[in-house]
């Protein structure tokens, strides 16, 4: 026991000291940060500037719509002047009007003639046309006073047309359980995704970093001094525990960089002079048994995956080699994000209960299902044995691929080979 602390504690500190642990660990925080507040930020560059109105407008079409197409335009800024021309002078118009936008006495024009009437074309020159706020308002403009003038030849008050039409309602959800009400499913959808790609990006990641450790370890000759004092199998167990334990130590910290970005995001926001904009995010109540099960099936899941890709990097002896190894294993994993939006999408269904039952799509599946609806115990305890099944099985599959090939050394085994390492591995 002692000495299989001993290699995960060297493991442990040996990788929490390095300058990439430092910069992943808290950097993940800061892009945590930046995806939070930079919505906002966005928000507030995505208004229509303020000489948006300070334009002309060449009305050609002989039925008064620039004069309209002012009067919808937002108040506070100038009002946009209205130049009547026939057809055969817009040309004239344009150059003059074209003149003073370079002089900067204009932001810009708007042409409307007939073919605006019709709802068929209308034609804007600025050095604002590239911002697509401005655009947007003036095109709403323009749309806003083509209705009105089509309502009042219909013989209706376009205004009031347009004030019966006009619907602004907030759309909440609540979801119902056996637990009670619950959060908005937004944000339920949101936590669940969440989850899935933390839990992803660390099974994966991790299990890498052990397969890269052990190749590192065969080609410096490391492993054979090691082995000589440390059992094949104590040494892959401290491994293992050793960079699970990193790794949740990672978890721990963006888990906690979230929870707090997300109690004072408003604070934060307005000490940036940010506003918020849309439907504000909160975390959704997770009790402490959904909160222990997502824990449990990030530790089975890490166990099983990290225990096959610690036996792979024992076959290879090159970094080179490793990158082929490694790809069937992460096939093993991908489906888990491939299935992920049919379950997202159908929580309840027969194919999420079916992938969340696999236990190579469990680890990650079954706590996205978890943070989505209430799963009946029986299942997810179902789940759980199932994977702890599939890792006892791993581990003992991989302790006598490992305890092997830690020690063999030249060209890449075959399959066969493989296989007679396990058969003879005591």
């Amino acid at each position: 026991m002692d000495k299989f602390l001993a290699v995960a504690r060297r493991e442990y500190t040996e990788r929490v000291r390095s300058k990439w642990f430092l910069f992943a660990t808290f950097f993940g925080p800061l892009m945590m940060a930046v995806l939070l507040f930079l919505p906002a930020w966005l928000a507030g560059r995505s208004k229509p500037s303020a000489d948006v109105t300070d334009i002309a407008i060449v009305d050609a079409s002989g039925q008064n719509l620039g004069a309209r197409i002012s009067e919808r335009m937002p108040p506070g800024g100038p009002v946009p002047e209205v130049r009547v021309v026939t057809p055969a002078e817009i040309a004239a118009a344009e150059s003059t009007l074209t003149r003073e936008v370079l002089d900067k006495k204009k932001t810009g024009y708007l042409v409307v003639d007939a073919l605006t009437v019709s709802g068929e074309r209308a034609r804007y020159a600025g050095r604002n046309a590239s911002t697509i706020p401005d655009m947007r308002l003036i095109e709403g403009a323009v749309s806003q006073a083509v209705l009105g003038k089509r309502f009042e030849d219909a013989g209706l008050d376009g205004e009031r047309v347009r004030l019966l039409s006009k619907i602004d309602m907030q759309f909440k959800t609540e979801r119902l359980s056996e637990r009670g009400r619950g959060d908005a499913g937004e944000n339920a959808v949101g936590l669940a995704y969440a989850v899935a790609m933390l839990l992803y990006m660390s099974i994966v990641l991790y299990g890498q970093s052990i397969l890269m450790g052990v190749i590192e370890e065969k080609s410096q000759r490391v492993a054979e001094v090691v082995v000589a004092s440390v059992s094949p199998d104590k040494l892959l167990a401290g491994k293992v525990v050793g960079v699970g334990a990193v790794g949740m130590t990672q978890q721990l910290v963006w888990v906690g960089s979230a929870l707090l970005l997300m109690q004072f995001k408003d604070r934060i926001g307005a000490a940036l002079g940010l506003a918020a904009s849309g439907p504000s995010f909160t975390i959704p109540e997770v009790s402490v048994g959904t909160a222990v099960a997502f824990l449990v099936f990030f530790v089975l899941g890490y166990t099983l995956f990290s225990s096959m890709f610690a036996a792979a990097g024992s076959m290879v002896s090159s970094t080179q080699d490793a990158q082929q190894v490694a790809t069937p294993l992460t096939l093993l994993i991908l489906p888990s994000l491939l299935l992920l939006a049919p379950v997202l999408l159908e929580p309840s269904g027969t194919l999420a209960r079916v992938v969340t039952l696999i236990p190579f799509t469990a680890p990650i599946l079954m706590p996205v299902r978890m943070s989505l609806t209430s799963v009946p115990i029986v299942e997810v305890l179902g789940s759980m044995a199932l994977l702890v099944l599939t890792c006892l099985g791993a581990i003992w599959l991989a302790a006598r691929i490992y305890r092997v090939g830690v020690l063999m050394y030249g060209k890449k085994p075959s399959v066969t080979e493989v296989l007679r390492w396990v058969r003879l591995a005591r």
